[in-house]
């Protein structure tokens, strides 16, 4: 990854008599109400944040950290589409925290709403929010929005920087702007005079942008839509890629951190002797809840870390995991937050005798991120701030959580974003960052890369909720009368952003309700309620957020009335979706063909099909598992997605199979219990995930029916665990309600 510093150092330089360094380029929304973040100095000229163009080339600024999902690559096939560059000759770095760089497309799941059946009105409410995340500078790598996020942005800037640079070249020549073309970074004047982006940059700055420029259609498109080489992917294979446990600076000692692990708890006292005898370590430090070792190696830190003596004051939440679920289960029978579903009357369903009554209830577990990378950052305090370098997916709430740490101003602290060595929703935390900063304090002068060990890593997350649903529906004839569910949980919603801005949101949670009241099910009389359990135990965004749980509630549910009713629980599903969303019903046909549905199976061979919508995104996936002596196999896997438009399939694909292992590792073995008012799993042999041995084959078929673009990094995740619940009920009639799914039966190892 490139430097940022370098590059706000280096390449904004622009000599008077020629071009030394570089110029930005391109138009974004409300741009004349927001600062631009890039500072050339006095001699310098940055039109805007997105596009650099100097001596060696032109540099993408991204909004969007990687983290694994592919904007690396997608944004700059973006960008040049309508700036008539080579995309493998974009080079990407991430940006500075700054207001212009705010994802107004997080505003696509804000309404109350199905989302799959908006009116034109709610797309324009929709399109008036967008001003929030711009006023609070909202600069998020989240929600499966960068592309929905960039779509118009990326390929906007590109089309205006094109203009300007044919303008600057047709002022040159003394020729109409109309007879100039542009390739490959050049522009192209009759007779075959070519003068390069890089010649006339210097000119182009001084030439006031258009306002909006007509788009390429797709049929012009040479890079969207087809499957591109990783543009990151070389820099990960040869270890060069820089995540923020590779940060290295002159001078740099090691750090880690020993917290309570009864969270929310404070520390009693402690005794560093036995730590600080230790060769390499050179400071201990308070934190309050915890301490920090910092010493010339961070093994040695983490060594010492052990040897630290503590004594805990307790969690102010329950003991065990069991307590936990009984304050989440009584929430049931509480007063609702939300009714966002209430289509028809439940209460007024007149049961007759030959009518169906069907009611379960469903229990999900607390679950980890489990990156691949533990937490980790870099910080150096110096008296002119305080520098961070780590793997954000929120910098600017990054930069103003170590501000208020360190007794900073915020424009005291910047925050320079590495790769992410997976997210997830947990890089969108500052609790690594706050640490990082305060231990940063206490060393200032001298730069300290802290990284929290696997066991911290997995006992200070902010944890998926568990969550219980209590399930209730009526069968006529064969067909869905009535749904009425209820759904119990601690809000993901309210404690984050009471954590990040200050404030819960008051009102109708919707996203503790998503993912069962906004499927697209014909059911004339479907309600869903939310109602909130009270319990201090961090949660955070996990992959899919409440999609995650109520995926599972759902589909499995639907599933236990087609049983009920005699019928094929694909085409049972199919009847509900065709009448209310041809998209989603057309990832169910998708499937349905792709697994061949409807062939005899073999004996010792179960099939079960699931189907989410979300994140604008329908996803149907049929997963086949087979008998091994007693242990389930998970042999093939089948999923349709609608994103209605594919601007890079292979990155879809990847995301799509992607969260499916998520969802499967959660369904199989994934679970936070506590003991103690203590989380019981430290590491991966407690806190195990999918192996490949067990990883089923994967067919994925991209539909492009929706007249909008869908999220695909979380997408993926909802249905994996009803469609392998449903597939181990085939197999073995045995139907389970509760995950993980080890706890009942035994999976090939």
């Amino acid at each position: 990854m490139a430097n940022w510093g370098k590059i706000a150092r280096r390449t904004f330089l622009i000599g008077s008599a020629a071009m030394a360094g570089g110029v930005a380029f391109g138009v974004w929304q409300y741009r004349r109400e927001l600062p631009n973040p890039l500072d050339p100095g006095a001699d310098g000229v940055a039109l805007n944040p997105w596009i650099i163009i100097d001596q060696s080339g032109v540099t993408l600024i991204a909004a969007r950290a990687e983290m694994g999902q592919g904007v690396y690559t997608t944004l700059p096939a973006l960008l040049a589409e309508e700036l008539d560059v080579a995309w493998d000759q974009i080079r990407v770095i991430h940006g500075p925290a700054a207001q212009a760089y705010f994802n107004a497309g997080l505003m696509s799941h804000a309404l109350p709403s199905t989302d799959y059946d908006r009116t034109g009105f709610q797309e324009v409410m929709v399109e008036a929010m967008s001003v929030l995340p711009k006023m609070i500078g909202l600069q998020v790598t989240g929600g499966s929005t960068s592309s929905l996020d960039a779509y118009d942005k990326l390929r906007q800037a590109g089309a205006t920087a094109r203009e300007v640079l044919k303008q600057a070249a047709a002022d040159r020549l003394g020729v109409a702007m109309g007879s100039l073309e542009t390739r490959d970074g050049r522009v192209i004047a009759p007779g075959g005079v070519e003068l390069s982006y890089q010649d006339l940059a210097e000119d182009a700055a001084r030439i006031a942008p258009p306002r909006r420029v007509e788009l390429r259609p797709a049929s012009q498109w040479k890079y969207l839509g087809r499957a591109m080489p990783r543009l990151d992917m070389v820099e990960k294979v040869t270890g060069t890629a820089q995540f923020a446990i590779d940060v290295r600076l002159p001078g740099m000692r090691f750090a880690t951190v020993r917290m309570n692990p009864h969270l929310g708890g404070a520390m009693v006292s402690f005794d560093a002797r036995a730590a600080l005898a230790i060769p390499g370590v050179e400071r201990v430090v308070d934190l309050g809840h915890g301490i920090a070792v910092v010493a010339t190696t961070t093994w040695t830190a983490m060594k010492a870390a052990e040897a630290v003596a503590i004594e805990w004051a307790p969690a102010p939440y329950p003991d065990s995991s069991l307590e936990m679920l009984t304050v989440i289960r009584a929430a049931l029978d509480g007063p609702a937050n939300s009714k966002l579903r209430d289509d028809g009357d439940v209460d007024a369903v007149q049961i007759g005798a030959e009518d169906q009554v069907i009611e379960a209830e469903y229990s999900v577990p607390w679950l980890a991120h489990a990156t691949m990378e533990p937490m980790s950052a870099a910080a150096h305090f110096t008296p002119r701030g305080l520098d961070i370098w780590t793997g954000s997916q929120a910098p600017g709430f990054a930069e103003m959580a170590a501000a208020r740490a360190v007794g900073l101003a915020p424009e005291q602290v910047r925050c320079h974003v590495t790769y992410l060595g997976g997210g997830f929703g947990r890089r969108g935390e500052n609790d690594v960052v706050v640490l990082a900063a305060r231990i940063a304090q206490a060393m200032a002068g001298t730069p300290v890369l802290v990284t929290w060990s696997r066991e911290e890593d997995m006992r200070h997350d902010f944890y998926r909720p568990a969550a219980c649903a209590r399930m209730r529906g009526v069968l006529r004839d064969g067909a869905a009368l009535a749904l009425d569910g209820r759904v119990a949980a601690p809000s993901v919603s309210r404690q984050t952003m009471a954590r990040m801005t200050g404030n819960a949101p008051p009102g109708p949670d919707k996203g503790h309700v998503e993912g069962m009241f906004n499927q697209p099910y014909a059911i004339p009389h479907y309600r869903v309620t939310g109602h909130l359990a009270e319990l201090s135990v961090p949660i955070g965004f996990w992959r899919s957020v409440g999609n995650s749980f109520n995926g599972f509630f759902m589909e499995s549910f639907i599933d236990e009335m087609a049983i009920a009713a005699g019928r094929d629980p694909l085409a049972f599903r199919l009847d509900l979706a065709e009448a209310e969303h041809a998209p989603s019903a057309g990832v169910l046909r998708a499937v349905a063909e792709m697994s061949g549905w409807d062939r005899a199976r073999a004996p010792g061979t179960g099939m079960g099909v699931a189907m989410t919508h979300s994140f604008h995104t329908p996803v149907a996936v049929v997963i086949e598992v087979t008998d091994h002596d007693g242990a389930i196999a998970l042999s093939r896997a089948w999923m349709a997605c609608d994103v209605g438009t594919a601007l890079d399939p292979s990155i879809i694909e990847a995301q799509m199979v992607g969260g499916l292992v998520y969802g499967l590792s959660a369904a199989m073995m994934e679970e936070i219990s506590f003991s103690g008012g203590i989380v019981d799993q430290g590491n991966f042999t407690e806190y195990d995930a999918l192996r490949q041995h067990q990883m089923p084959q994967v067919a994925v078929r991209i539909l492009e029916t929706s007249g909008h673009i869908g999220g695909v990094g979380e997408p993926g995740t909802p249905p994996a665990a009803p469609a392998l619940a449903n597939a181990i009920f085939d197999l073995t009639g045995t139907r389970i309600r509760d995950l993980p799914l080890n706890k009942r039966l035994r999976f090939v190892s």
